[in-house]
């Protein structure tokens, strides 16, 4: 028997299923493709067919009723026994990606592993993060800056003693809550730094002692870059506490425009200022005036008990 033919069976046994049997003459059929050919292609006579197929078995030892070989050709001439692909369909389709779920599966629930991984990082831990950065930052420019600069006008209320720092103060306090209040965060804690060195100053408390060592300036001069034909004048002075020890205070280098904190630096002076310590230092090496200027506690000016001019360098 062919390669793919349901028969194995010898003459002598019992007849197969009738079914089966017209089956396999239609298998027997598309395999004989010269037998096809030959007589369906010449339009032969059903019987020659028959009879053909008849043979066929024959030699193989099977004996095949005639109405079986019949139905057998006519199943072939109507593709009974035919398998004829589904038409593609979105059902179909389905149905081929389930079958090779195997060979995609894996690679796919790594992808959605990963994707929830991601996605439950964005909602679980970022997205409540930056809901609590955004709501800390709404509370620190609602409550918590104009909490700090209330607290600081009144710490400067408390420690004054002039009025001209409350009147300092309070623009700074206006300016201060209106940045927050529109959400300039740096606004607003530029008031902040502003008001505490408006208390540090009131709280401050030293004497401006003019600088007398051997080996260092007591006075220096120089020519201002804007006129070369004028003199600036300065005396070199430090800060001293009521327990003797240096203080460092905020300078502003009137030459950089930067404010620095230093224990040493240079007042400018008038001529005459500069003249006189010169002159008293002079005399017998010691400054019996060295006392430029007294700053008090509660206040923010410095009395100076010699005349002096507006502006300070910290290098020189």
């Amino acid at each position: 028997m062919n390669s793919g033919g349901a028969m194995t069976g010898q003459a002598g046994k019992a007849p197969l299923d009738d079914v089966m049997l017209a089956m396999d003459v239609v298998d027997t059929l598309r395999h004989e493709d010269t037998l096809i050919a030959r007589e369906i292609g010449a339009s032969a006579r059903e019987a020659e067919l028959i009879a053909r197929l008849r043979k066929i078995y024959r030699d193989q030892g099977i004996e095949v009723p005639d109405h079986i070989l019949k139905e057998g050709v006519e199943a072939l001439a109507e593709s009974r026994f035919t398998y004829v692909a589904p038409a593609d369909s979105f059902q179909l389709r389905l149905a081929r990606l389930y079958v090779s779920r195997t060979r995609w599966g894996r690679p796919v629930l790594i992808v959605l592993a990963l994707l929830a991984l991601v996605l439950g990082g964005y909602f679980l831990a970022y997205r409540p993060y930056q809901a609590g950065v955004t709501e800390a930052a709404r509370i620190e420019l609602a409550e918590t800056l104009p909490a700090r600069m209330d607290a600081l006008y009144q710490n400067i209320f408390n420690e004054t003693k002039v009025q001209s720092a409350l009147e300092i103060a309070e623009p700074w306090v206006e300016r201060g809550k209106a940045a927050a209040a529109r959400g300039d965060r740096a606004g607003a804690q530029r008031s902040i730094d502003e008001l505490e060195q408006i208390h540090a100053t009131l709280l401050a408390e030293y004497s401006i002692r003019i600088v007398n060592r051997p080996g260092e300036s007591t006075g220096i001069w120089r020519f201002p870059e804007a006129n070369t034909d004028a003199t600036n004048y300065y005396l070199v002075v430090e800060a001293i506490g009521p327990d003797g020890d240096l203080v460092s205070i905020p300078v502003e280098n009137e030459e950089t425009g930067q404010t620095e904190t230093v224990r040493t630096w240079a007042i400018r002076v008038p001529e005459v200022t500069y003249e006189s310590v010169r002159l008293d230092r002079q005399d017998d090496g010691i400054i019996q005036r060295n006392i430029l200027g007294i700053k008090q506690y509660g206040f923010l000016d410095t009395d100076y008990a010699m005349p002096v001019l507006d502006g300070a360098i910290t290098q020189w």
